[in-house]
């Protein structure tokens, strides 16, 4: 199956077929002045596709299903929309102004990502799309999965003619509720081929602390210091240079932790490049949001991939921006307040930005 231009027709036909709530999805593709696309479609307000137009070809850059029957058979996420939690809450539970609040548990106790029926569950609405944006919207009514308040957001994706993929984030809720809203995508920039593992890819990072956690992903301190551990990449090299050299990898099959950002870092400013070796293809994220979780695809074994067959374990690696895992639980966590008061705007944006040689 061609990636490009076919493989974008090919896409938008395989998914074709009804949704689980007896609708067909709808597909976006958004190209730029370059010719790169990108694809979203609004089950899970989902990032389908991302294709490169490099010289020698187009290449596929983002992991992704092309069915709707292998994007509700995976369960990593794939490029969906994750809310309203990102991440994990300890015992599915968090405490707001003396009231306790118990969420769904899809992950033995915990809550993982918003939840049983999280974000990347909904049908989204799409508000408006152009050539090169789409907006998507969704209304949680309160108690959605336990959450406190109503809460009302759009997702904004839009392909700039710099190659980036912009996200914005925007939303109010009518009562206080923890909110981290993120994307799920797994990138390889080798290409979307039989044969990826993005422990080959190069990696700088802006973080001078991480967060440890334990074998179920939940913290186990505040963020300590990266110096002197595999967990420092301050200083660019491979993903599989430190590989599972410590316990705290090794208790979750690789990386799979939290990173707080250089605070005294601009919005407009890089805090990742994730590159081939060859530096051929590079990826550079810049955000607002305070923290990002680092997942080098460690169970990502048997998940549908593009084209039929399997993912295997590190065939990508995902860089989720977000508020620290667990943080409702942590009000002692200044440097990643998740409460969003009531009837204030929750507003954050993130941009992966490609260059690739011509």
């Amino acid at each position: 199956m061609s990636l490009y231009p076919d493989g974008v027709n090919a896409l938008h036909l395989g998914m074709q077929g009804l949704a689980h709530d007896g609708a067909p999805a709808k597909l976006i593709t958004l190209k730029n002045a370059s010719g790169m696309t990108a694809t979203f479609m609004d089950l899970g307000a989902t990032w389908l596709s991302c294709i490169l137009p490099l010289a020698e070809g187009p290449r596929e850059v983002l992991l992704g299903v092309d069915t709707l029957d292998s994007f509700y058979q995976q369960t990593g996420y794939l490029g969906v929309t994750v809310g309203r939690f990102a991440n994990r809450i300890k015992n599915a539970q968090f405490s707001l102004q003396n009231k306790l609040y118990s969420i769904t548990k899809n992950q033995g106790e915990h809550c993982l990502h918003g939840g049983v029926e999280g974000f990347n569950a909904r049908r989204w609405l799409v508000k408006e799309s152009s050539a090169q944006h789409v907006v998507f919207a969704l209304c949680s009514p309160h108690g959605d999965q336990g959450f406190p308040g109503q809460l009302d957001v759009t997702v904004c994706y839009e392909l700039t003619d710099t190659n980036a993929v912009v996200i914005s984030y925007h939303g109010v809720c009518d009562q206080d509720c923890p909110v981290s809203l993120t994307n799920h995508a797994y990138f390889n920039l080798q290409g979307d081929a039989d044969l990826m593992d993005c422990r080959d890819h190069e990696l700088w990072l802006d973080a001078d602390a991480y967060l440890p956690i334990d074998a179920s992903g939940l913290p186990i301190s505040g963020c300590v210091p990266v110096v002197d551990t595999g967990f420092d990449f301050r200083q660019k090299k491979s993903l599989r240079k430190d590989f599972l050299q410590d316990q705290q990898q090794q208790d979750v099959g690789g990386y799979d932790h939290a990173y707080l950002l250089n605070p005294s870092r601009g919005e407009d400013d890089v805090v990742s490049r994730i590159s081939l070796p060859d530096q051929s293809v590079i990826m550079a994220v810049k955000t607002s949001m305070p923290a990002a979780q680092l997942y080098t695809g460690n169970f990502l074994q048997d998940c549908p991939k593009r084209g039929g067959g399997r993912y295997s374990n590190y065939a990508g690696v995902a860089f989720e921006t977000q508020y620290l895992p667990d943080s409702p639980n942590h009000p002692e966590w200044t440097s990643s307040d998740s409460l969003l008061k009531a009837y204030q705007e929750y507003h954050h944006h993130t941009v992966y930005e490609f260059v690739w040689d011509n």
